[in-house]
């Protein structure tokens, strides 16, 4: 028998992106072939992103056309996702990859993102929510909660080992976040420069890349954290790995939240998870309980509060094993990418059956 192909809509060097494809070509036996978008939406290069944009459904149905799909996938409902959802091609499964996908909420083009969201959740045969705060949102866009599957990616874990190897001196501390502004590393900067007055102990890894890095750098070189703070650029999964192995606090302060892979990666590692006080962070992590929760990303009291963590080392200890438990029983790859694949072949099955 031949293998079902998929046609992907999405950005395919990010790493949420290949984990779906992968999983899907293990567990679900799929051939996929992709397209994405090439111009950046930054600055001037935004024009000629609309333009592609308008002439990308030309092109989507001439790759369909030759790759005959059996049906097609896609990230986010305000862009690939409304793509797909005009390509005629069924069954269509779209993911929504933030809280909302509808950002920023100031935007002028907030309404027009609604309108084609809600063309997409209106075509789509299923829609991905890796987390109970994309289904609310669905939901209260009107959706059937028939369509919705609710369920994280989740991660390989046999890639992301546990190190229980933890370091009771000092904080070692990684963020694995982009160099944007939505991520706030001017918090965390902040944060650890107050660290530093108090003469505790530290060393701030920051794995990634983006806009805002030069900044960074010289924000972290003003406040005298030079030989205290590492920027390694983007690294590759396997390396982000064990860079996670190493540390004992994971940061991440985002303005917004959807269904963080890199918590459930640090969580894997053995980090203890300090993150922003987010309905998408409360899902899997209750504060003082099995990581702490910083409101609006505040950087006096992430380092109260790293302070504190790092003087309770067997509360530590005990919160990253049941963590590790909490990642194994929710966030498997291997179990959680072969139900989204065996939904797909039903998906398949349905519309062969229908003809």
């Amino acid at each position: 028998m031949s293998k079902k192909r998929i046609l992907f809509l999405g950005e395919t060097y990010r790493a949420d992106a290949l984990t779906w494809m992968r999983g899907l070509e293990e567990f679900g036996d799929f051939e996929i072939v992709t397209w994405e978008l090439q111009k950046s939406s930054v600055g001037f290069s935004r024009i000629s992103r609309l333009v592609e944009l308008c002439m990308a459904f030309f092109t989507i149905r001439k790759i369909a056309k030759k790759f005959n799909p059996d049906m097609v996938i896609a990230e986010r409902t305000t862009s690939y996702g409304f793509l797909a959802s005009l390509t005629g091609i069924h069954p269509v499964a779209i993911a929504q990859q933030g809280i909302t996908d509808l950002w920023p909420h100031n935007s002028p083009l907030f309404i027009f993102k609604k309108a084609i969201q809600d063309y997409a959740f209106k075509k789509a045969d299923l829609l991905h929510a890796w987390g109970n705060v994309m289904t609310q949102h669905m939901e209260k866009s009107g959706v059937a909660n028939t369509k919705i599957l609710e369920l994280p990616k989740g991660i390989n874990l046999d890639h992301f080992l546990f190190n229980d190897n933890l370091n009771t001196q000092r904080i070692e501390a990684i963020v694995t976040r982009s160099l944007e502004p939505e991520y706030k590393h001017t918090k965390i900067l902040k944060a650890f420069a107050l660290l530093k007055q108090k003469q505790i102990p530290f060393r701030l890894t920051i794995v990634g890349d983006g806009s805002m890095r030069t900044h960074l750098e010289q924000l972290s070189n003003s406040l005298g954290l030079s030989e205290d703070v590492i920027f390694l650029g983007r690294k590759p999964n396997n390396e982000v790995a064990l860079l996670l192995q190493e540390s004992n606090f994971y940061i991440s302060m985002p303005s917004t939240e959807g269904v963080s892979a890199s918590l459930f990666e640090a969580m894997a590692c053995g980090c203890f998870p300090v993150v922003t006080d987010l309905p998408g962070n409360r899902v899997w992590i209750n504060n003082q309980e099995n990581g702490l929760l910083i409101h609006n990303g505040k950087y006096k009291i992430l380092a109260d509060e790293l302070q504190y963590a790092l003087e309770r080392n067997l509360w530590r200890n005990t919160v990253v094993h049941r963590n590790r438990k909490f990642v194994e029983d929710h966030a498997n790859y291997s179990l959680n990418m072969k139900k989204i694949a065996d939904a797909y072949h039903v998906l398949i099955n349905q519309k062969s059956n229908t003809k």
